[in-house]
C-alpha cells in the first residue's frame, strides 16, 4: 500500500542512552574524575549537578549555541586560540 515512509523526525540529535552527545560529556568528565581520584559518590553528585546546570545554560538551544557563547565569554587562552593584540597597539604598528 504505502511505498514510501516518511521519518517523523529529521533533525533529532543522536543519542547515548537518554542524553545527547554533549550532556554525556558533561556527566562522564567529573564521574570518571570521581572514579580516577577515588570519590565515586563526589564524582556522581558533581556530574549530576553539572548535568542539570548545563541543561540549564542550554534550554532548549543547540550545543553550537553554548560553544558561541564560550567563545565569545571565556577568554582566548581557554580554547587555545592566538588572539588579536589590543586596538591600542594598532597605532604603534603604523
Amino acid at each position: 500500500m504505502d511505498q514510501f515512509i516518511i521519518p517523523k523526525h529529521l533533525d533529532d540529535p543522536e543519542l547515548i542512552g537518554f542524553w545527547t552527545l554533549d550532556e554525556f560529556l558533561v556527566m562522564l568528565i567529573p564521574f570518571a574524575w570521581g572514579i580516577v581520584a577515588q570519590h565515586i559518590v563526589v564524582g556522581l553528585i558533581i556530574s549530576i549537578v553539572a548535568w542539570l546546570g548545563y541543561r540549564k545554560i542550554r534550554a532548549g538551544r543547540s550545543m553550537y549555541w553554548v560553544l558561541h557563547y564560550a567563545y565569545w565569554h571565556l577568554p582566548g587562552e581557554f580554547f587555545g586560540l592566538k588572539v588579536a593584540p589590543p586596538s591600542s597597539y594598532r597605532v604603534m604598528a603604523g
